[in-house]
């Protein structure tokens, strides 16, 4: 009588240890490169010269305004829509309230708001949104063509999505995330729009002088 074979498990044993060890080795890879970022001088060698640049845009009362149109400000930039739902309206407040918590440190910092939808975002349309949420925020838009080249400066990401019928103005999936410059125009941090309003006053307040 041949004798059965018991099921051989080790290679699958083997195969379960290595998906473990290289799972552990993702989070400890992502882990480290977190605590490399949020590192104030790290941040500002590493994309120096790869997030940031020039820019030529309309501000929300008509006014052509550059890279060099606030001297001596820290800039915190933050691409949305006037139409987005949810993510923008709630990050524009948590950073009106931040900025409020900041004091007399506040005063070196100029918000800015820059539409991903220059087809729907006027200058006029801009501005009743921007100032709903404080007197500090300033919006910018532009042709597609000034847009673009911003975008692209700051490697941001936005992908529209037109809604059924097509009257509507689209929905957009974009970048979320505030760009904190110096007013050198190096770039400093990359500050969550989620975070909360204690969380995005301290980030800021660690880099303004």
């Amino acid at each position: 009588m041949k004798k059965r074979r018991l099921p051989n498990h080790s290679s699958r044993e083997r195969q379960g240890l290595v998906l473990a060890c290289a799972s552990v080795a993702a989070i400890l890879v992502c882990a480290s490169l977190f605590l490399w970022l949020a590192t104030p001088a790290r941040d500002a060698r590493r994309t120096a010269d790869t997030v940031g640049g020039s820019f030529n845009m309309i501000d929300d009362r008509g006014h052509t305004v550059t890279e060099r149109s606030f001297p001596g400000k820290y800039l915190l930039i933050y691409f949305g829509y006037t139409a987005c739902p949810d993510i923008c309206p709630a990050t524009l407040n948590t950073l009106s309230a931040s900025l409020d918590r900041l004091g007399r440190k506040a005063d070196r910092v100029q918000p800015l708001f820059v539409t991903i939808d220059p087809a729907h975002d006027t200058p006029a349309a801009l501005h009743r949104y921007v100032t709903a949420f404080s007197s500090r925020l300033i919006g910018l838009s532009g042709t597609d063509v000034q847009l673009d080249r911003m975008a692209n400066e700051y490697d941001v990401i936005r992908k529209p999505h037109s809604l059924p019928g097509g009257t509507a103005p689209p929905t957009f999936d974009h970048s979320s995330v505030l760009y904190l410059m110096a007013p050198d125009g190096t770039f400093l941090a990359p500050i969550p729009a989620d975070a909360s309003e204690m969380v995005m006053a301290e980030a800021i307040g660690r880099y303004v002088l």
